[in-house]
C-alpha cells in the first residue's frame, strides 16, 4: 500500500487485515500514524520519485497493490510487472466541466454527472487536471485489470485541508452571521473518510467485477453549504444569520465554495453501489456531526498551515461592512415597484397565490 497514514489509510490498512493479508506501506515517513498496527511493515522512501521507489522495493513482490499516494503516472509502470492485481485512486477533478462550467452545453455538469460522462480534453489548460487524465490512461495502459477509484472531496477527522473548518471557526467565535454565496445551494460530491476507504475495500472483495473498471466514489447524500452550515451551527449549540450574497461578492465564502463559480459538481455512484456493493458505512449527516466534533476538540492552529491553505483571512471586521452594504443595498431594490407584483407560480395552489409569499397557504 502506497501512501496510508492519511485520513483513509489506517482504515483501509486493518480492512486488508481482517481479510487476511499481509501489509506493508510505503510513505515518505514524515507523518506516522498511531492508529496503524504495529505488526503492519513500513517502507519509507518517495513515492514521487520511480527512482526512489525502485531502490526501496528492491525484487519484491506482491499481490495487490494500493496506490493512494504518490505520483501515480509513475508507479503505475514501476509496479507493472511487481504486482498481481492494482487498485488506485484519483479525483473527480477529471470530469470535462468540473473546472470550468462553460466547458458544458448547457453550462455545468449534469446533476448526478453519469459514470459515461466525458474527461476533460488532452488540452485541458489547467495541468493538474490534465496531469489526472493523463494519468488515468497510463494506470490502464499498463494494468489492463486495474480498478480505479475517483474520490470527490474528503472529510472526517484529520482532514489535512478541512472544508468544514471556516464554518466550524467561526460558530465557536460566536459570529452572529454567516455570509454564504448564492444561498449556500451548491451542492458537490463529498465523502466521508470511512465511506472513502469502504470503497476501496469493495474493489478489493470483487476482483472480477472491479477489473478494468473505473468507479466515481461518494456519499450516498451530497448536502448543500447551507445544510452543512446548519448542521455546524446546531451541534455547536450556536445560532447565526445567514446572509446570502452573490457570488461575484460573497468574499468571506470563496473558501467554502473553493471554486470559482457555484455550479454544481455531483457525480452518480450509482456503478460502484450496484456492481461492488457499496453502501455507506456512515450516513453524511452522521459524518457531518463526527467531523464538527472532532474539529471543535482539536482546532487546527490560528494563522497556522491549515488555515493559510483554506485561505480565509477571518477577518470578521470586513465581513461585518460587507453586510452592512449589503442590506443597505438590499432595503434600496426593495423600493423598486412593479405595475404588476410577479407570482410564484402558484397554479396548482387552487386559489390566486398570496402577493406576500406563499408559506401560509393552506394545504
Amino acid at each position: 500500500m502506497i501512501g496510508g497514514t492519511g485520513p483513509t489509510g489506517p482504515t483501509v490498512v486493518r480492512g486488508l487485515q481482517d481479510r487476511g493479508y499481509r501489509v506493508t506501506i510505503l510513505h515518505t515517513g514524515r507523518h506516522e500514524s498511531d492508529e496503524i498496527p504495529p505488526e503492519v511493515e513500513h517502507v519509507h522512501t518517495d513515492p514521487f520519485s520511480g527512482e526512489a521507489t525502485a531502490a526501496a522495493l528492491g525484487e519484491r513482490t506482491f499481490d495487490l497493490a494500493l496506490v493512494m499516494y504518490g505520483r501515480l503516472r509513475v508507479l503505475a509502470p514501476l509496479l507493472a510487472e511487481r504486482v498481481g492485481r492494482l487498485v488506485t485512486i484519483g479525483g473527480i477533478a477529471a470530469r470535462l466541466g468540473f473546472v470550468d462550467p462553460r466547458d458544458l452545453y448547457p453550462g455545468g455538469m449534469p446533476v448526478p454527472t453519469p459514470a459515461d460522462a466525458p474527461n476533460a480534453p488532452p488540452d485541458e489548460p489547467l495541468v493538474k487536471v490534465r496531469r489526472i487524465v493523463e494519468t488515468e490512461a497510463t494506470v490502464f495502459e499498463h494494468h489492463p485489470t486495474a480498478t480505479h477509484l475517483r474520490y470527490p472531496l474528503l472529510y472526517g477527522p484529520r482532514q489535512l485541508v478541512p472544508r468544514e473548518w471556516p464554518f466550524v471557526r467561526r460558530a465557536l467565535d460566536r459570529r452572529p452571521v454567516l455570509v454564504l454565496a448564492d444561498g449556500g445551494l451548491t451542492l458537490e460530491s463529498a465523502c466521508y473518510g470511512e465511506n472513502a476507504a469502504h470503497a476501496v475495500l469493495c474493489a478489493v472483495d470483487r476482483p472480477e467485477k472491479a477489473a478494468g473498471r473505473t468507479y466515481d466514489v461518494g456519499d450516498a447524500v451530497a448536502m448543500t453549504l447551507r445544510q452543512v452550515a446548519e448542521v455546524v451551527a446546531t451541534t455547536l449549540g450556536h445560532e447565526w444569520d445567514v446572509v446570502s450574497l452573490p457570488y461575484e461578492v460573497a468574499v468571506p465564502a470563496r473558501p467554502m465554495v473553493k471554486h470559482w463559480s457555484t455550479a454544481h459538481r455531483v457525480v452518480d455512484t450509482s456503478a460502484i453501489r450496484a456492481e461492488l456493493g457499496y453502501e455507506d458505512v456512515v450516513p453524511a449527516l452522521e459524518g457531518v456531526e463526527r467531523t464538527v466534533r472532532w474539529l471543535a476538540e482539536h482546532p487546527p492552529e490560528r494563522g497556522g498551515t491549515v488555515e493559510r491553505r483554506l485561505q480565509d483571512p477571518f477577518d470578521y471586521e470586513a465581513e461585518d461592512r460587507l453586510v452592512a452594504r449589503w442590506r443597505a443595498a438590499r432595503e434600496e431594490l426593495a423600493a423598486v415597484r412593479f405595475a404588476v407584483a410577479p407570482g410564484y407560480g402558484g397554479a396548482y395552489y387552487g386559489r390566486e397565490p398570496n402577493p406576500a409569499g406563499a408559506k401560509d397557504l393552506e394545504a
